[in-house]
């Protein structure tokens, strides 16, 4: 494994691979504050991340390496339409999102899999964030990061790096694990109350 590159597990340590290349040039370390990122986190049992958001370190599928466990990630979807989300069956952590489709090359890892999150460098965007009661604080995502992120998934989708991917079988378009839908008492339940 090369210096650009970080190591990720789940928390009993039956999944874990890489994520290479790694680091700020190559990825977004922010931290997401909306009800669904934090609802999937207490569906699994993980608990609320309030008043602290979720951490998540955002690249393109292709520099994601699972190497161990595999046949141990699960998928869920908060809603029909929600976005995919990753965990592990084996310790219910969560673990990633995708988009629904591997021709938008988008990938956030949980930042707290990550074992050195020196590696990825500070927080460098909160996103989702409710403005403080004095109306300061919010979120704060610069517009160069977005173009950032857009540029490197067009640069993935370009190159063809898109078809790299662990999560979807490229050749239907189908992820490896089929998805599973909260109903709405699980969702209800899961999402959090500020």
């Amino acid at each position: 494994m090369g210096a650009d590159a970080i190591t990720f597990r789940c928390s009993c340590g039956l999944i874990e691979g890489s994520v290479q290349p790694a680091g700020p040039a190559h990825g977004t370390h922010v931290e997401c504050f909306c009800r669904d990122c934090r609802a999937a986190r207490i569906h699994l049992g993980e608990g609320d991340t309030a008043p602290g958001g979720v951490p998540i370190y955002q690249t393109t599928p292709d520099h994601v390496h699972i190497t161990r466990g595999l046949d141990k990630l699960g998928l869920m979807r908060l809603g029909p339409e929600g976005l995919f989300r990753w965990y592990a069956t084996c310790c219910n952590v969560t673990l990633f999102n995708t988009l629904p489709k591997p021709s938008m090359p988008f990938v956030g890892l949980s930042a707290d899999r990550i074992l050195d999150t020196k590696l990825i460098g500070p927080v460098i965007a909160q996103v989702n964030r409710p403005a403080d009661p004095d109306g300061k604080g919010g979120s704060r995502f610069p517009l160069g990061l977005v173009l950032k992120i857009f540029g490197r998934l067009a640069a993935a989708r370009l190159s063809g790096r898109w078809k790299s991917t662990p999560f979807f079988d490229v050749a239907t378009g189908q992820p490896i694990v089929a998805p599973v839908v909260l109903t709405k008492a699980e969702r209800e339940a899961a999402t959090p109350t500020a």
